[in-house]
């Protein structure tokens, strides 16, 4: 098969959450452990981070990646979803895996596959596993996809567990309470192995401690440690900076990461760097600085507060529940522009109804939907948007929305798009 016959092959035989959504979901690990099994246990042969959390995973995955390439290792990053294309799932040192190294894992493992029947998730965490240890990666940075202890990539025996933000998200799966979330979540702290916390959350403190009590494993919460305060872009280096204080000493990191919400994510990813150091990773202070000043360039991170043009001023951000959304929404509240526009898009199996009473009223909204099975109709949308005073036109595709919003906004305003991974996903210029 060609790289394309193989993509249509692995969407189509295979369930998909992204599209699908429930159906594709499976509580146990058994079809990973029986492909892990098959290919030889790929999960054993590199040091791993697994990295867990409802907001901030996929920004610290990124980040810890890029600090260590920036190191000297040889460093494999698996995250989810794609925004793109497939091959951003499965990185080694920032590069994308070769499509042909897609083909041939589905070339040699096609019969076992239609056997097993694994989900779509599944059989990319067999693959990223698989593609890391013939390349023989020193790291991986793997990414829980939802949750934890369920989770497929929960076979890895890591180095170092990271937890970032709790909030209320996929809840049909995890739990309808923060503490329950958080217990999926801590499923993934292993034996003896360390676990930073990121934030320390009330809710899931006491879940936290007592999952790592039980396994004898180290724990950190992280902001104990460290308080990170962002200061906003530095003209001079069109970087973001963050103020760090640690033990009543303060520092100024840079970062190419501009969501507010990296103030959450910034206390776990320098606490990990100090537990491996321990381990004894070589890493110093200047490198982890030069390592964070270039995460999403060096790891490809996109959709992250991203901002797509001036005049008027474009951003999108994937997030897409109360927690991430609402401190999107206060760094907009703190800048400065005429009117604002927001071009939202959302998926049809969560509750929307916090995120909608979390937006501005003041806003000119249009509607929009991603082309997949999940995405709720831009109909559906405006009409449970009016229940929450929030008015605007419908206009499916995103682009086309963008564009409209384009031609109405003057020169100081700001255009904003999200509410779904997905909408951000169909952006064309992204």
């Amino acid at each position: 098969m060609t790289y394309q016959e193989t993509l249509d092959y692995l969407f189509n035989a295979l369930p998909m959450f992204q599209r699908i959504g429930a159906a594709a979901f499976k509580k146990d690990l058994s079809n990973t452990i029986q492909l892990c099994d098959h290919l030889g246990n790929p999960q054993k042969k590199f040091k791993s981070i697994h990295v867990a959390g409802t907001n901030g995973k996929g920004s610290s995955s990124h980040a810890i990646a890029a600090v260590l390439h920036q190191a000297g290792y040889k460093v494999g990053l698996y995250t989810s979803p794609h925004l793109k294309s497939f091959t951003e799932r499965v990185k080694i040192n920032g590069q994308e895996i070769p499509e042909q190294a897609v083909v041939n894992f589905v070339a040699d493992n096609k019969e076992f596959l239609e056997d097993l029947k694994p989900s779509f998730f599944e059989m990319t965490v067999g693959l990223a596993f698989d593609y890391f240890a013939k390349q023989k990666v020193d790291y991986a940075v793997v990414e829980v996809g939802m949750g934890g202890r369920l989770d497929s990539t929960n076979v890895l025996n890591p180095e170092l567990c990271l937890i970032t933000n709790i909030g209320l998200d996929h809840t049909q799966f995890l739990g309808e309470t923060l503490a329950e979330i958080a217990g999926e979540k801590a499923g993934i702290i292993k034996e003896k192995i360390p676990v930073v916390i990121s934030q320390n959350q009330p809710e899931t403190f006491p879940v936290f401690k007592e999952q790592a009590m039980n396994r004898n494993a180290p724990i950190f919460f992280a902001d104990q440690f460290y308080q990170v305060k962002q200061l906003g872009i530095n003209n001079e280096t069109l970087l973001c900076d963050y103020v760090v204080e640690k033990n009543g000493e303060r520092s100024v990191i840079k970062m190419d990461l501009f969501g507010k919400y990296q103030e959450k994510n910034l206390p776990g990813i320098l606490m990990a760097f100090e537990v491996l150091k321990e381990q004894g990773l070589k890493l110093d202070d200047e490198v982890i600085h030069k390592g964070l000043a270039s995460a999403a360039r060096a790891s490809g991170l996109k959709g992250r507060f991203q901002k797509l043009q001036e005049s008027p001023l474009v951003y999108c951000d994937t997030g897409h529940n109360v927690e991430g959304l609402s401190i999107v929404m206060e760094q907009i509240g703190e800048m400065y522009f005429d009117q604002l526009h927001i071009i939202l898009g959302m998926v049809n199996d969560k509750d929307i109804s916090k995120v909608l009473a979390l937006l501005p009223k003041k806003a000119q909204y249009t509607f929009c939907q991603a082309n997949i099975p999940r995405a709720l109709p831009a109909e559906q949308l405006q009409q449970k948007a009016a229940e929450h005073g929030l008015k605007g036109d419908i206009v499916e595709d995103v682009n086309e929305a963008l564009a409209i919003s384009l031609k109405k906004a003057n020169k100081k305003d700001l255009i904003f798009i999200g509410g779904s991974t997905f909408v951000v996903a169909e952006i064309e210029n992204l």
